[in-house]
């Protein structure tokens, strides 16, 4: 009975326009009060000591840190050049553009981890550009969404880092391993419809006539940003420090390319930067703690192994209750991002998972494939609302692009569930 209030009023409240993670700090403590209305206020203080509880775990340092470099690269004018540097290696022409939008947005995935900070970045710079070779807006939106998409597949992941906090059995760096080949796969499977759209369609008429960059000046302004990931990854793989001190690494990396190197950023602009990453972490991290709050309810009020008995004994078996949980977290990803659906779904569904013997860390690799569709899937995707603000064009115009990067992933998702060892082999190979 409070099991299914807890859900009623969470589904309540998010359908009358309460945040997130208001509607799960508000279900979970009124089903805590109604739980434990016999010793009076006293089971209220499981309130406050879940959310910290919430917060207090190491490698959520690493959010803000990582926020916090997806703004500072974001104003540095890296991308600009890493741009430049793809133009100059594949030249111009019919789709062209789209490839270079692509294949930037999966290397700056290695910076920030972050895909609304990516493609805020990648698509301040992108969009005009194929503006100006002749791309649709929405297209040219749809592209930049989809290619942004990717970064929380390819190290390092905020997702990834919220997943190893949940999953004790799933460590950071053998997620960062196992997010690389698939967000890899993802990215190579864009470009393909993308490349494929724009000469089918005659888009970027104008790109042709458009300058190629010089390699090797385009490689020398570009080498600071290429150098990024290598000393974040690179720092990790050899033991140099953890992935929450590489992302603070990386964040003073970031400050002396862009003020003593590109110099873009002066000492003005550091508030400014300051302010929206404080901003964005402060809403992630308090969601996060209001979630602990409504998973400590679930636990408590034995809602789980109930559900989770009724799932495996449903007669659907193996394949059949991973395409409901496709099913699922697909049609949820259409309405909020991807850290709720990772503090909603995952303590619910990691007893199915163990129940299977599924692999937490091929497992986690498939929910942040489903949550980076989620991230360009209107109508509430928030990798496209960045892109479409910045190409100053609604949503819904997108839609007859982004079905078919849509449908791309979604085979690589496929791929990743009949072939586990595409997640599980670099892991495997580096010894995590």
């Amino acid at each position: 009975m409070i099991g299914a209030l807890l859900f009623a009023v969470f589904i309540a409240l998010m359908v009358v326009g309460v945040p997130v993670g208001v509607s799960l700090g508000v279900a979970g403590t009124i089903a805590i009060a109604i739980a434990n209305w016999d010793v009076h206020w006293f089971g209220l203080l499981a309130v406050p000591q879940n959310f910290y509880a919430g917060l207090a775990k190491y490698p959520l340092l690493a959010i803000p840190m990582f926020v916090l470099v997806g703004s500072i690269f974001d104003r540095s004018g890296v991308a600009k050049r890493l741009v430049d540097f793809a133009t100059a290696i594949v030249g111009r022409g019919p789709g062209m553009l789209p490839l270079i939008s692509i294949s930037v947005t999966m290397f700056l995935g290695g910076i920030s981890g972050s895909g609304p900070a990516c493609a805020a970045a990648v698509g301040a710079v992108m969009i005009a550009a194929m503006s100006r070779a002749g791309y649709p807006a929405s297209f040219s939106a749809s592209v930049v969404a989809a290619g942004a998409a990717t970064d929380i597949l390819i190290p390092p992941s905020v997702a990834f880092i919220i997943y190893s906090v949940l999953v004790p059995g799933a460590s950071v760096p053998a997620l960062f391993a196992a997010g690389m080949v698939p967000g890899i796969l993802a990215g190579i499977a864009l470009i393909v419809p993308s490349v494929w759209l724009a000469r089918r369609f005659r888009m970027g008429a104008l790109e042709s006539a458009l300058p190629r960059p010089p390699f090797w000046a385009s490689l020398r302004e570009a080498s600071w940003g290429l150098a990024a990931p290598v000393l974040i990854l690179g720092g990790m793989r050899m033991g140099w420090f953890t992935p929450t001190e590489a992302a603070v690494v990386a964040v003073f990396y970031g400050l002396f390319v862009g003020m003593f190197i590109h110099r873009t950023i002066g000492p003005r602009d550091l508030f400014i930067i300051f302010r929206e990453a404080a901003e964005l972490s402060a809403v992630i991290l308090l969601v996060v703690a209001l979630a602990g709050i409504f998973a400590w309810s679930l636990s408590t009020l034995s809602i789980i192994d109930p559900l989770t008995h009724a799932i495996v004994h449903s007669g659907l078996g193996e394949w059949g209750v991973l395409a409901l949980l496709i099913l699922l977290l697909m049609t949820v990803g259409m309405f909020l991002d991807g850290i709720s659906i990772f503090l909603i779904f995952v303590p619910l569904l990691m007893p199915i998972a163990q129940a299977y013997h599924w692999d937490p860390v091929w497992f986690g690799v498939i929910l942040t494939l489903k949550v980076a569709l989620g991230q360009f899937t209107p109508p509430l995707a928030v990798n496209l609302m960045v892109s479409c603000r910045i190409a100053k064009v609604p949503m819904e115009s997108t839609v007859r692009w982004v079905v078919w990067m849509l449908g791309a992933m979604f085979l690589v998702l496929v791929a990743v569930l009949a072939f586990p060892q595409l997640a599980l082999w670099l892991p495997h190979k580096l010894g995590y």
